[in-house]
């Protein structure tokens, strides 16, 4: 039996998860633009993984893909990915009724999703059934923690109090988040590289949590890297274990060796 931490942990010398943002349906798509027809979507995002997977451990398809492409093309990009040893992450940020989330997430697996991004406002005891259910399964959760955008301050730095007469002081909102990860022993978290003390907040209580004898903390991913502004090796240095990077290297003119450079990136900031 094999975990998707397990197999995501095997691959941990390549900390870079290639976002598949590209523009579906826009005609005339040109590869510095990330754009393509539905048409040739699969072999151009398939040339895509082949040439950047030395440098890669997992794909990550957007709803925006996955809408237009359907559920054969899908499945044959994951087995591209598969066939490089690389996980597939279904980033829809999954959040909604308990019924609604299992249907949701057998559909996802039956596609040849490794992983899932959830959003745990569906709640603790939701996010828990949720993980569980995945884990039988040998299937991952990631929670969002605190997106890239500049905007996610109003929200996930959000003051929240536990209830209108409650003793409890008033947290943000990517504390409660990060701590409802942790006790639903989620795969990762998503923090997004441009908050970086953020991060650093976040690995510093996941520290705390091995320390304590905890066995299934949660990976810190981020997005944010290159195109919002983010370098790969300030997101490592502050505790990420994983980047996630889609446009630098989907619009660059030459994709393997815009992956090779930000896993150079990733190597400094390990060292």
């Amino acid at each position: 039996m094999t975990t998707f931490r397990s197999r995501l942990s095997s691959m941990r010398s390549r900390r870079v998860i290639l976002a598949c943002d590209y523009d579906i349906g826009r005609p005339n798509g040109t590869a510095a633009g990330g754009a393509v027809d539905a048409e040739t979507a699969l072999d151009r995002i398939v040339c895509d993984i082949k040439s950047t997977a030395p440098c890669l451990c997992a794909i990550k398809l957007n709803f925006h893909l996955l809408l237009p492409l359907g559920t054969e093309t899908i499945s044959c990009i994951l087995d591209a990915a598969h066939q490089h040893g690389l996980q597939g992450i279904a980033d829809i940020k999954l959040n909604d009724i308990g019924n609604t989330n299992r249907v949701a997430t057998d559909i996802l697996w039956n596609m040849g999703f490794d992983a899932v991004i959830v959003n745990p406002i569906m709640g603790p005891d939701s996010l828990r059934t949720l993980v569980h259910s995945a884990h039988k399964n040998e299937k991952g959760v990631i929670t969002l923690c605190h997106m890239s955008a500049p905007e996610a301050k109003t929200s996930y730095e959000m003051q929240v109090c536990a209830g209108q007469n409650s003793d409890v002081p008033a947290k943000r909102m990517h504390e409660i988040f990060l701590q409802w990860a942790l006790d639903s022993k989620a795969d990762g978290i998503i923090v997004g590289a441009t908050f970086p003390q953020i991060i650093r907040d976040c690995a510093t209580n996941i520290a705390g949590q091995k320390e304590a004898g905890s066995d299934a903390v949660p990976y810190i991913m981020s997005p944010g890297v290159g195109a919002q502004g983010a370098e790969a090796a300030d997101a490592i240095r502050s505790g990420s274990d994983y980047v996630i990077v889609g446009r630098s290297i989907i619009q660059s003119s030459d994709p393997a060796q815009a992956a090779l450079s930000l896993y150079a990136d990733v190597v400094n900031g390990l060292s």
